[in-house]
Protein backbone atom coordinates (compact mmCIF):
# COMPACT_ATOMS: atom_id res chain seq x y z
CA UNK A 1 0.00 0.00 0.00
CA UNK A 2 1.36 3.07 -0.87
CA UNK A 3 1.26 6.11 1.26
CA UNK A 4 -0.94 8.83 1.40
CA UNK A 5 1.66 11.64 1.09
CA UNK A 6 3.42 9.30 -2.03
CA UNK A 7 -0.04 8.91 -3.39
CA UNK A 8 -1.29 12.87 -3.25
CA UNK A 9 -0.34 14.99 -5.64
CA UNK A 10 0.42 17.71 -3.68
CA UNK A 11 1.82 16.55 -1.20
CA UNK A 12 4.05 14.58 -3.86
CA UNK A 13 5.16 18.08 -5.15
CA UNK A 14 6.04 18.86 -1.94
CA UNK A 15 8.95 15.97 -1.67
CA UNK A 16 12.24 17.46 -2.90
CA UNK A 17 12.03 20.54 -0.89
CA UNK A 18 11.14 18.80 2.14
CA UNK A 19 13.82 15.86 1.54
CA UNK A 20 16.97 18.06 -0.12
CA UNK A 21 19.68 16.83 -2.08
CA UNK A 22 22.52 15.27 0.88
CA UNK A 23 24.80 13.63 1.90
CA UNK A 24 23.59 10.38 1.09
CA UNK A 25 22.65 11.79 -2.83
CA UNK A 26 26.04 12.44 -3.66
CA UNK A 27 27.40 8.81 -2.17
CA UNK A 28 24.65 7.29 -4.85
CA UNK A 29 25.34 9.38 -7.60
CA UNK A 30 29.48 8.44 -7.55
CA UNK A 31 27.80 5.16 -7.81
CA UNK A 32 25.52 6.20 -11.39
CA UNK A 33 28.20 7.85 -13.26
CA UNK A 34 30.55 4.67 -12.68
CA UNK A 35 27.36 2.60 -13.78
CA UNK A 36 25.77 1.82 -17.56
CA UNK A 37 22.45 0.53 -17.01
CA UNK A 38 21.06 1.30 -13.53
CA UNK A 39 17.56 0.55 -11.79
CA UNK A 40 16.87 2.72 -9.01
CA UNK A 41 13.95 0.85 -6.96
CA UNK A 42 11.87 2.89 -5.41
CA UNK A 43 12.99 5.97 -6.90
CA UNK A 44 10.31 8.63 -5.75
CA UNK A 45 10.40 11.90 -7.63
CA UNK A 46 13.74 10.43 -9.12
CA UNK A 47 15.76 12.89 -7.98
CA UNK A 48 18.81 10.82 -8.31
CA UNK A 49 18.55 9.46 -11.98
CA UNK A 50 17.16 12.87 -13.01
CA UNK A 51 20.85 14.36 -11.47
CA UNK A 52 22.28 11.95 -13.65
CA UNK A 53 21.49 12.33 -16.99
CA UNK A 54 21.03 16.46 -16.64
CA UNK A 55 25.01 15.45 -15.79
CA UNK A 56 25.13 13.68 -19.09
CA UNK A 57 25.18 10.13 -18.35
CA UNK A 58 24.33 8.12 -21.41
CA UNK A 59 23.51 4.44 -19.81
CA UNK A 60 20.06 3.24 -19.43
CA UNK A 61 18.16 4.44 -16.24
CA UNK A 62 15.14 3.27 -14.95
CA UNK A 63 13.27 4.10 -12.47
CA UNK A 64 10.48 2.55 -10.40
CA UNK A 65 8.32 3.28 -7.99
CA UNK A 66 4.13 2.40 -6.99
CA UNK A 67 3.39 5.95 -5.94
CA UNK A 68 1.57 7.27 -9.64
CA UNK A 69 2.15 10.71 -7.92
CA UNK A 70 5.53 11.02 -7.69
CA UNK A 71 6.28 9.65 -10.93
CA UNK A 72 4.13 12.40 -12.34
CA UNK A 73 7.09 14.50 -10.22
CA UNK A 74 9.65 12.40 -12.18
CA UNK A 75 8.23 12.32 -15.91
CA UNK A 76 7.54 16.18 -15.79
CA UNK A 77 11.18 16.84 -14.80
CA UNK A 78 13.11 14.12 -17.56
CA UNK A 79 10.68 12.37 -19.86
CA UNK A 80 14.09 10.70 -21.19
CA UNK A 81 14.61 8.97 -18.12
CA UNK A 82 12.59 5.46 -17.95
CA UNK A 83 9.48 5.28 -15.08
CA UNK A 84 8.10 2.55 -14.34
CA UNK A 85 4.88 2.10 -12.26
CA UNK A 86 5.07 -0.78 -9.87
CA UNK A 87 7.35 -2.45 -7.41
CA UNK A 88 9.81 -5.54 -8.62
CA UNK A 89 6.63 -7.36 -9.29
CA UNK A 90 5.42 -5.86 -11.99
CA UNK A 91 8.14 -8.08 -14.77
CA UNK A 92 10.73 -10.77 -15.37
CA UNK A 93 14.30 -9.17 -14.73
CA UNK A 94 17.04 -10.87 -16.88
CA UNK A 95 20.07 -9.74 -15.31
CA UNK A 96 19.43 -6.16 -17.05
CA UNK A 97 21.85 -3.43 -14.71
CA UNK A 98 25.04 -3.23 -13.46
CA UNK A 99 23.87 -1.31 -10.62
CA UNK A 100 20.88 -1.44 -8.20
CA UNK A 101 19.74 0.92 -5.96
CA UNK A 102 17.14 1.59 -3.01
CA UNK A 103 17.80 5.00 -1.61
CA UNK A 104 16.30 7.15 0.78
CA UNK A 105 15.47 4.36 3.14
CA UNK A 106 13.29 2.80 0.69
CA UNK A 107 14.28 -0.40 1.78
CA UNK A 108 12.60 -0.31 5.17
CA UNK A 109 9.56 0.53 2.96
CA UNK A 110 9.11 -3.38 2.96
CA UNK A 111 7.65 -4.64 6.19
CA UNK A 112 6.89 -8.15 5.70
CA UNK A 113 9.71 -11.20 5.53
CA UNK A 114 7.78 -12.15 2.10
CA UNK A 115 8.43 -8.57 0.73
CA UNK A 116 11.72 -8.56 1.60
CA UNK A 117 12.78 -11.89 -0.26
CA UNK A 118 10.55 -11.06 -3.04
CA UNK A 119 12.56 -8.07 -4.00
CA UNK A 120 16.19 -9.37 -2.86
CA UNK A 121 15.04 -12.12 -6.07
CA UNK A 122 14.18 -9.79 -8.16
CA UNK A 123 17.01 -7.49 -7.67
CA UNK A 124 19.34 -10.84 -7.87
CA UNK A 125 17.79 -11.21 -11.40
CA UNK A 126 18.09 -7.56 -12.52
CA UNK A 127 21.56 -7.82 -11.85
CA UNK A 128 24.43 -8.44 -14.23
CA UNK A 129 27.34 -10.62 -13.29
CA UNK A 130 29.70 -8.74 -11.00
CA UNK A 131 26.97 -6.02 -10.51
CA UNK A 132 26.18 -4.43 -7.55
CA UNK A 133 23.23 -3.39 -5.30
CA UNK A 134 23.54 -0.68 -2.86
CA UNK A 135 20.36 0.72 -0.50
CA UNK A 136 21.07 1.66 3.14
CA UNK A 137 18.52 1.20 6.06
CA UNK A 138 18.90 3.01 9.38
CA UNK A 139 20.55 1.04 12.06
CA UNK A 140 17.81 0.29 14.94
CA UNK A 141 20.93 0.43 17.69
CA UNK A 142 20.49 4.32 17.06
CA UNK A 143 16.42 4.46 17.59
CA UNK A 144 16.19 7.02 15.07
CA UNK A 145 12.56 7.36 15.66
CA UNK A 146 12.84 8.53 19.27
CA UNK A 147 13.63 11.83 17.60
CA UNK A 148 10.16 11.63 15.33
CA UNK A 149 8.79 13.85 17.72
CA UNK A 150 5.78 16.11 17.14
CA UNK A 151 7.58 19.09 18.24
CA UNK A 152 10.55 18.78 15.44
CA UNK A 153 8.61 20.22 12.51
CA UNK A 154 9.74 20.73 8.69
CA UNK A 155 8.57 23.76 7.02
CA UNK A 156 8.30 24.06 3.55
CA UNK A 157 6.10 26.15 0.91
CA UNK A 158 4.06 24.61 -1.86
CA UNK A 159 4.01 26.07 -5.59
CA UNK A 160 1.12 28.18 -5.30
CA UNK A 161 3.00 30.45 -2.30
CA UNK A 162 1.18 28.08 0.55
CA UNK A 163 3.51 27.43 3.74
CA UNK A 164 3.08 23.74 4.79
CA UNK A 165 4.03 22.58 8.33
CA UNK A 166 5.07 18.83 8.53
CA UNK A 167 4.85 16.83 11.84
CA UNK A 168 6.17 12.92 12.91
CA UNK A 169 4.72 11.34 15.71
CA UNK A 170 5.53 7.29 16.43
CA UNK A 171 2.76 5.25 17.23
CA UNK A 172 2.87 2.30 19.66
CA UNK A 173 5.38 3.65 22.01
CA UNK A 174 8.16 2.47 19.58
CA UNK A 175 9.13 -0.25 17.57
CA UNK A 176 7.14 -3.59 17.62
CA UNK A 177 8.58 -6.38 15.85
CA UNK A 178 11.24 -4.46 14.58
CA UNK A 179 8.40 -1.99 12.63
CA UNK A 180 7.85 1.46 13.45
CA UNK A 181 4.07 2.98 12.68
CA UNK A 182 4.07 6.57 12.80
CA UNK A 183 1.60 9.37 11.64
CA UNK A 184 3.41 12.21 8.96
CA UNK A 185 1.03 15.11 9.49
CA UNK A 186 1.20 18.11 6.57
CA UNK A 187 -1.08 21.30 7.99
CA UNK A 188 -1.78 24.61 6.78
CA UNK A 189 -3.42 27.74 7.75
CA UNK A 190 -4.76 28.03 4.32
CA UNK A 191 -6.03 24.25 4.60
CA UNK A 192 -9.71 23.44 6.44
CA UNK A 193 -8.27 20.40 7.98
CA UNK A 194 -4.62 19.12 7.97
CA UNK A 195 -4.01 15.56 5.75
CA UNK A 196 -2.54 12.50 7.90
CA UNK A 197 -0.65 9.63 6.58
CA UNK A 198 0.03 6.30 8.28
CA UNK A 199 3.38 4.61 7.51
CA UNK A 200 5.18 1.79 8.71
CA UNK A 201 9.25 1.02 8.57
CA UNK A 202 11.07 -1.71 9.32
CA UNK A 203 14.13 -1.52 10.77
CA UNK A 204 16.30 -5.25 10.33
CA UNK A 205 19.46 -5.61 12.45
CA UNK A 206 22.86 -6.63 10.45
CA UNK A 207 22.32 -10.61 11.13
CA UNK A 208 18.83 -10.29 9.84
CA UNK A 209 19.91 -8.31 7.24
CA UNK A 210 22.81 -10.23 5.89
CA UNK A 211 20.24 -13.64 6.39
CA UNK A 212 17.81 -12.17 4.02
CA UNK A 213 20.68 -11.26 1.50
CA UNK A 214 22.08 -14.47 1.62
CA UNK A 215 19.29 -16.39 0.87
CA UNK A 216 18.77 -14.45 -2.09
CA UNK A 217 21.94 -15.37 -3.59
CA UNK A 218 23.71 -11.84 -2.56
CA UNK A 219 27.22 -11.62 -1.18
CA UNK A 220 28.05 -8.36 0.94
CA UNK A 221 31.24 -7.19 0.01
CA UNK A 222 30.98 -3.62 1.73
CA UNK A 223 29.28 -2.09 4.78
CA UNK A 224 29.48 1.21 5.98
CA UNK A 225 27.95 3.10 9.04
CA UNK A 226 27.68 6.56 7.21
CA UNK A 227 27.97 8.45 4.18
CA UNK A 228 31.83 9.22 4.74
CA UNK A 229 32.67 5.91 4.20
CA UNK A 230 33.21 5.06 8.32
CA UNK A 231 32.82 1.48 9.11
CA UNK A 232 29.80 0.09 10.85
CA UNK A 233 29.78 0.65 14.49
CA UNK A 234 27.14 0.08 17.40
CA UNK A 235 25.90 4.11 17.43
CA UNK A 236 26.21 4.58 14.10
CA UNK A 237 23.06 6.09 12.23
CA UNK A 238 22.75 3.60 8.72
CA UNK A 239 23.87 0.35 7.71
CA UNK A 240 24.99 1.24 4.06
CA UNK A 241 25.36 -1.98 2.45
CA UNK A 242 27.25 -3.51 -1.37
CA UNK A 243 26.01 -6.55 -2.48
CA UNK A 244 27.04 -8.31 -5.18
CA UNK A 245 25.31 -11.80 -6.96
CA UNK A 246 27.20 -14.70 -4.83
CA UNK A 247 28.91 -17.12 -7.26
CA UNK A 248 27.04 -19.98 -8.04
CA UNK A 249 28.92 -22.62 -6.37
CA UNK A 250 28.10 -20.70 -3.02
CA UNK A 251 24.64 -20.59 -3.58
CA UNK A 252 24.95 -24.06 -4.43
CA UNK A 253 26.69 -24.87 -1.08
CA UNK A 254 23.74 -23.12 0.66
CA UNK A 255 20.96 -24.98 -1.17
CA UNK A 256 22.34 -28.36 -0.07
CA UNK A 257 22.72 -27.57 3.55
CA UNK A 258 19.07 -26.14 3.32
CA UNK A 259 17.47 -29.64 1.73
CA UNK A 260 15.45 -31.74 3.61
CA UNK A 261 16.48 -34.90 4.27
CA UNK A 262 14.78 -37.82 2.17
CA UNK A 263 13.75 -41.39 3.94
CA UNK A 264 16.44 -43.59 5.26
Amino acid sequence: MVDHSFADLSLAALYDSLNPWGPGDDFYLGLVRRAGDVLDVGCGTGQLLRRARAEGHRGRLMGLDPAAAMLVQARAARPDVEWVLGDTRVRRWGAEFDLVVMTGHAFQALVGDEEIRCCLRAVREALRPGGRFVFEVRNPAARAWERWTPDRAYETVAADGTPVRVTHEVLDGGPRDGRVRFTETYDSDRWPAPRVSRGVLRFLDPGSLAGFLAAAGLAVVAQYGDWDGRPPAPAAPEIITVATPAPLSTRIRRRARLRPLGPV
